[in-house]
């Protein structure tokens, strides 16, 4: 019988903080496509793949940390969670509360959440609250309560959020026998980049790989305290995800770029809904705007000549498409795509495509 993928904490048991004293949580997150991205590879030259975090069960990365973090709170004696979050975490966070039979409480920025994500959230039946301020605003929030009252912070402050998230890279390495010379990554409170870095380190340690890759992150420029060497007041971003102003894992990310020689880059919201167009057209792949930064960062730096031809690189995108979807529809310089309206007629649509009548063979008299 073929082995059936039964979550990264059991698949990665003797890699992380788990015991027979830990109920396992899981909704079976983990175990992503890593896919060749050939029309990427083109445009390059470098040996291009994507790994597609929207594939996991409640459609981003974030599935990763919260199976860790649900599961490490049961242990504890969690009867509620909760979550300061843009809209991904909010969404695993509902999901895997409700799977572990216990509540979930999530603060969303009022009118900064893309619909699909709070209505993932709603489904999920958590207590979902919209505060009149920014993310920033609702993690305070949520750590002041964490730290005062019976409910358990989940987001990526808590380490075991960043364990759970450090799988990912296994799964890359597994894949590639090796650890990629380059990784690209969006970062919005940036754990995701410090969860990387260790698991890519731990592997090292492991003697599994031979290197650490080169760690690439990037925010959008209206979301960029990183880069800006500040934090930003009102974070302003058609990449939702990363809409955050003063990262909760910033001191850590700092750390782990100058252990692999890593890189922080802005790019704005045009290149990003430009690469966004380029991953779902040329390669296949459905994100949402924050996830296709990091295909809008390997474009910029292999144009700037960081990215030697025939270097082996791996982008992570974090959420899938459906996620937040009508920046797909959105034209340069305004508007929206609209479906050709054609009648109920053979010749018109095929004239509409293009198309010439095939000429007849003789065993289409038959």
């Amino acid at each position: 019988m073929a082995h059936q993928w039964q979550g990264v904490l059991r698949e990665y048991a003797d890699r992380l903080d788990v015991s027979e004293a830990t109920p396992i949580v899981t909704l079976g997150e983990g175990g992503t496509p890593l896919i060749p991205a050939a029309a990427l590879s083109r445009r390059t030259g470098a040996d291009v793949y994507v790994k597609f975090e929207g594939m996991n069960p409640t459609g981003s990365f974030k599935d990763r940390g919260m199976t860790m973090a649900v599961s490490k709170a049961v242990e504890q004696g969690a009867k509620a969670v909760i979550c300061a979050s843009t809209g991904n975490t909010s969404a695993s966070a509902a999901a895997y509360a409700t799977h572990a039979g216990i509540k979930a409480v999530v603060l969303v920025p009022e009118g900064k959440i893309a619909m699909g994500k709070l209505s993932q959230a709603i489904a999920h039946n958590a207590e979902l609250l919209q505060v009149r301020g920014n993310f920033d605003d609702c993690l305070d929030i949520a750590r002041d309560l964490a730290a005062n009252y019976p409910v358990h912070l989940v987001n990526s402050v808590n380490n075991d959020r960043i364990e759970g998230q450090k799988t990912a890279a296994f799964e890359v390495v597994e894949v590639l026998g090796d650890a990629p010379d380059f990784h690209f990554i969006p970062v919005g409170n940036a754990g995701n980049y410090t969860a990387y870095t260790r698991g890519y380190t731990e592997e090292a340690e492991r003697g599994i790989s031979t290197k650490l890759p080169r760690m690439f992150g990037f925010q959008a420029a209206g979301s960029a305290p990183i880069v800006l060497g500040h934090p930003v007041k009102d974070p302003d971003t058609v990449a939702s995800a990363i809409r955050i102003g003063n990262p909760a894992s910033w001191e850590l990310a700092i750390a782990a770029r100058e252990a692999t020689n890593g890189y922080f880059g802005a790019i704005d919201d045009e290149k990003i809904l430009a690469a966004q167009r380029i991953l779902s057209a040329e390669v296949g792949i459905f994100v949402e705007p924050a996830s296709a930064i990091s295909v809008a960062g390997l474009l910029e730096r292999a144009e700037a000549g960081d990215v030697p031809a025939g270097s082996r690189v791996v982008l992570t995108v974090t959420g899938h498409g459906l996620k937040d979807p009508q920046w797909a529809l959105r034209l340069p310089g305004g508007g929206e795509v609209q479906p050709t309206s054609v009648p109920v007629d053979v010749a018109e649509i095929a004239d509409v495509l293009g198309l010439s009548r095939a000429a007849a063979s003789p065993t289409d008299a038959v």
